[in-house]
């Protein structure tokens, strides 16, 4: 019995110590960039020995493109949670933009990294909308049931504007270019996305 027990500590030591890495690397990546960040600074950060470091990622681009699928798949997971409790294209739109606002204002490192390496990275994201962010948007445009209204362009066109009416204020509140919170612009973000979409502003 107690060899198990060490060995459950031990895998939950492991556990933490992983999501602790994880959130260090997050941190420099966005502020330095990956080239700009070495595996000694991320151990040094964490605490814990470069060894250590590598018993959990054998590379620091390993680490990287972890973060990003891990992370990017958080944020189609929520994407589908919001289609699963809207079924109209007003209220789907408004939970999602409410959502990216304050994931910008809660994590504003996560958002930066995210940006600013997807070139690096989508490449080997899944087409799958449970890990595919920008897929599970096109499914949530595509499959809204509103009355009278059909979507006149084709999903993944809308998707890539409704990004971009996101994330170019996100940049502009990253670089200091706009007065944050970013969610309190999130109601004019929203009714821009949706004259955009040209669809009616109910809900």
């Amino acid at each position: 019995m107690p060899p198990v027990a060490t060995s459950d500590r031990r895998g939950r030591d492991g556990t933490r110590t992983r999501a602790r890495i994880e959130e260090a690397a997050l941190r420099l990546f966005a502020a330095r960039g990956v080239a700009g960040t070495s595996v000694r600074e991320i151990a040094e950060a964490v605490g814990v020995s470069e060894g250590a470091l590598y018993r959990h990622f054998a590379s620091k681009e390993e680490l990287a493109r972890a973060l990003f699928l891990d992370r990017y798949a958080s944020l189609a997971q929520s994407i589908c949670e919001i289609g699963q409790r809207h079924t109209e294209l007003s209220p789907r739109l408004r939970a999602v933009i409410d959502f990216g606002c304050q994931l910008f204002d809660d994590e504003p490192a996560l958002f930066a990294y995210l940006l600013i390496n997807q070139h690096d990275h989508l490449a080997h994201v899944p087409d799958d909308p449970a890990r595919n962010a920008v897929a599970a948007l096109a499914e949530l445009l595509a499959g809204s049931v509103d009355a009278g209204f059909e979507l006149p362009q084709p999903p993944a066109l809308a998707a890539a504007m409704a990004l971009g009416l996101l994330v170019q204020p996100a940049v502009f509140a990253l670089y200091g270019r706009l007065d944050g919170p970013l969610s309190r612009h999130a109601p004019t973000i929203t009714e821009g996305v949706l004259r955009l979409l040209r669809a009616p502003a109910f809900g």
